[in-house]
């Protein structure tokens, strides 16, 4: 025990020591960048912390502390660089987003462009987020959506990203790179699948039931429960209904929203045939404006990386060190690069904050490729 007591001690010790150094070097390094923002030099300087991380490395006696080694400085040269960083926001040199902050979006004589058809769940995101009233029209795809606001025949478009159940829709994350188009805003749809008929129709009359395989799957439970009927799969659940609506058969329904009800005069026979609080879809919304609204709170981006060990490590530093929380991470292949990755970061923060600001510019001059894809 008493051993162990004086090992303990020596740690102390020797802490207190690399605590009085890493004051001292830190020191230095903001001496290095006054040096710096006096004469307007880039803060990372890749080639040289290759090479003294090299020479560090080479220093250790075996090679699990060579390999601490390089761990240990590659932390204390991301702490300088974030020390750094700062000191330009102070003085004044972090430079300008390309983005212009806004009171609140344009609601007054603008179009909105959705994909689907009226009284898909896009539909249902529109109405919530613009109002009933507002002037809209909806096309065959996600591009020809994204295509729309990018040639101005809309000034916003409404695209689902993320169901709580499915998953992320991936095409819409590589569109938000093929388009100089920028999320503004987001809306929350729960998806609350109905039984939908004509009006008067009875559950006992019916024989077939349309809707998205996803809904129907969804539905099993309460399709359990009427084995007679005919399932069959359809593109889109708001289609089902309209389908339903057209047709004027008594022995069809569909599975869909209520809001599809509405719009196609069905009536619900039987509501919550597939109800879940953690089975909803977020839709954002995309305008080809580089705007912000003072009050957004959540801000995405989208980066490549080197392709070596550590370099997610070092870029997610710049978040951690700057006190931002981190709500999500998606990867996406990048074509023609076998095994090589493209990642979306969604983070909370306003471009108009300084903590933002340090973090987006160690960013951008450490990763290969950054694009801020909107802050709402």
């Amino acid at each position: 025990m008493k051993q162990l007591t004086q090992a303990r001690q020596e740690i102390d010790r020797i802490d207190r020591e690399i605590t009085a150094l890493f004051e001292e070097r830190m020191k230095i390094s903001g001496e290095v960048a006054e040096y710096k923002i006096a004469n307007g030099m880039k803060v990372f300087d890749k080639d040289r912390e290759r090479e003294k991380l090299k020479t560090l490395e080479s220093l250790g006696t075996t090679e699990l502390n060579r390999h601490g080694i390089r761990e240990l400085f590659q932390q204390i040269m991301s702490i300088s660089k974030k020390l750094q960083y700062n000191m330009l926001t102070e003085r004044g040199a972090s430079g300008r987003l390309p983005f212009i902050p806004v009171d609140g979006l344009d609601r007054q004589n603008i179009r909105v462009v959705y994909q689907g058809v009226e009284g898909a769940y896009s539909h249902e995101a529109m109405k919530q987020y613009f109002g009933p009233d507002v002037s809209c029209f909806h096309v065959a795809s996600w591009r020809d959506a994204m295509e729309a606001i990018a040639e101005g025949a809309a000034d916003y478009a409404v695209l689902p990203i993320e169901n709580t159940s499915a998953g992320v829709v991936a095409d819409n994350y590589d569109l938000l790179l093929s388009f100089e188009n920028y999320i503004v805003g987001e809306q929350v749809i729960r998806c609350e699948h109905a039984l939908l008929g004509l009006p008067g129709t009875k559950e006992e009359e019916i024989r077939t039931v349309f809707s998205h395989q996803q809904a129907l799957s969804q539905c099993a439970r309460f399709l359990e429960e009427h084995r007679e009927w005919l399932q069959i799969p359809y593109s889109n659940t708001a289609l089902a209904a309209k389908k339903v609506a057209e047709d004027g058969d008594r022995s069809q329904a569909a599975i869909a929203s209520v809001f599809a009800a509405r719009e196609y005069g069905l009536e619900i026979l039987r509501e919550h045939v597939y109800y879940n609080d953690a089975n909803s879809t977020r839709f954002i919304i995309v305008t080809n404006q580089r705007v912000f609204r003072k009050d957004a709170g959540k801000i995405s981006i989208c980066l490549e990386l080197p392709h070596r060990s550590g370099a997610l490590y070092e870029i997610l530093s710049h978040i951690i060190y700057n006190g931002l929380n981190m709500t999500h991470i998606e990867s996406r292949p990048i074509t023609g690069r076998n095994w090589e990755y493209r990642f979306f970061i969604d983070f909370e923060g306003n471009l108009s904050d300084s903590a933002v600001k340090n973090c987006l510019r160690g960013i951008r001059e450490e990763a290969v490729m950054m694009k801020i894809l909107g802050n709402y």
